[in-house]
């Protein structure tokens, strides 16, 4: 199969980690990158050997197939579409758009050009997060009966050196790190259909105690403290807690994430990573660690080189536009439950992703 073009639009902290995938996929191959920021994409296409350019040139260039848009939540709308009528296939970061209806508009461009939409997260086809599927699909839990998802910590503001875009619109901690969590459950249980929520914003502003910015103030525009409840059209119910408001959470056991079923229960591994361990505890208190069926485990592009191999042939694309939008729906239906004091009934719905082949991705090549 013929690589990809593909082309790198934003240049921030979350590029060093597409950029150093490029060598572990025969999918695709990144040949330049793009940032509103000239000197930042010349120091980034230096570092990586790549050619250099704003994001106008990025659009017009012919070579480039395929875009892996790395641009902040509250302008993926806008990126998306420009990537697209530009004749381009996109693969976003994490959240697909910041609402519902920017996320329609991108997937009602990509089918009116006839092309593809990808986006983040890709850790649920990781060796870990495949695993629980393989384990639920083959009924060592008996039947899904409910989950748990807990993350907590006291904000990016700690360690990133430019966190405002995770205090304003497209950010917060459900947009931000729900999308892990909540697209695993999908993967594994299913759509959802109704959800419900409180959510709640602690401080108007905060300080910044990284560097280079150590000491600034920044406004909070978005809840911080985020819990919801989500119903799975299988029957299955999970709790959800995502918060910036847990300053020392870091420093106790890691957060809870646990599928429960008649015959069992399953602990998940970090769905912000792409390795186990899976561990299964049975109704009479035994505990044993699952041996993984899968073997990717080498971190972010999966999701890239999974849409990279639908764009040339006969692939079946697991991290679509339609998996994120169903994801973000959840999300902004815990908020809109929060608002409004009711259930929310979803309108989206998703067919689970297929099981991935366990020798991903050189099973691409088969």
């Amino acid at each position: 199969m013929e690589p990809v073009k593909t082309g790198v639009l934003g240049c921030g902290t979350i590029s060093d980690a597409y950029l150093g995938a490029d060598d572990r996929f025969d999918a695709y191959d990144i040949i330049a990158c793009a940032d509103i920021d000239a000197e930042r994409a010349r120091e980034t296409a230096d570092e990586y050997g790549l050619r250099a350019s704003d994001p106008d040139g990025m659009l017009d260039d012919d070579e480039i197939e395929l875009v892996v848009n790395l641009t902040p939540p509250s302008v993926h709308d806008e990126t998306c579409r420009d990537v697209l009528t530009a004749g381009k296939h996109v693969y976003v970061e994490k959240p697909l758009a910041a609402s519902v209806e920017e996320a329609e508009a991108i997937l009602e461009t990509a089918a009116a050009e006839g092309l593809l939409v990808g986006s983040a997260p890709d850790t649920f086809l990781g060796a870990g997060l495949q695993t629980v599927r393989s384990a639920i699909d083959d009924g060592l839990i008996g039947e899904p009966v409910g989950a748990t998802a807990v993350w907590a910590s006291g904000g990016h503001e700690s360690w990133h050196p430019s966190p405002d875009l995770y205090y304003r619109r497209g950010g917060g901690p459900l947009f931000d790190m729900g999308p892990y969590y909540v697209t695993a459950l999908v993967s594994v249980l299913g759509p959802a259909d109704r959800v419900t929520g409180s959510t709640a914003r602690t401080v108007e502003q905060r300080t910044i105690t990284s560097d280079p910015r150590r000491g600034e103030t920044i406004d909070v525009d978005v809840p911080t403290h985020e819990s919801g409840v989500i119903d799975f059209a299988d029957g299955a119910t999970a709790n959800v807690l995502m918060s910036f408001d847990a300053p020392g959470r870091s420093t106790f056991a890691s957060p809870a994430f646990e599928i429960y079923g008649t015959e069992g229960t399953l602990r998940l591994p970090d769905p912000n990573r792409f390795e186990g361990p899976v561990e299964f505890a049975s109704g009479d208190g035994a505990t044993e660690e699952v041996e993984l069926t899968h073997e990717y485990t080498d971190g972010r592009g999966a999701g890239v080189a999974d849409l990279a191999a639908a764009v040339r042939g006969d692939w079946n694309h697991r991290t679509t536009g339609s998996l994120a939008a169903h994801v973000l729906e959840i999300l902004d239906g815990i908020r809109e439950a929060s608002e409004t004091g009711s259930h929310v009934a979803l309108e989206t719905s998703v067919d689970r992703p297929e099981p991935l082949p366990p020798a991903f991705p050189e099973s691409i090549a088969d």
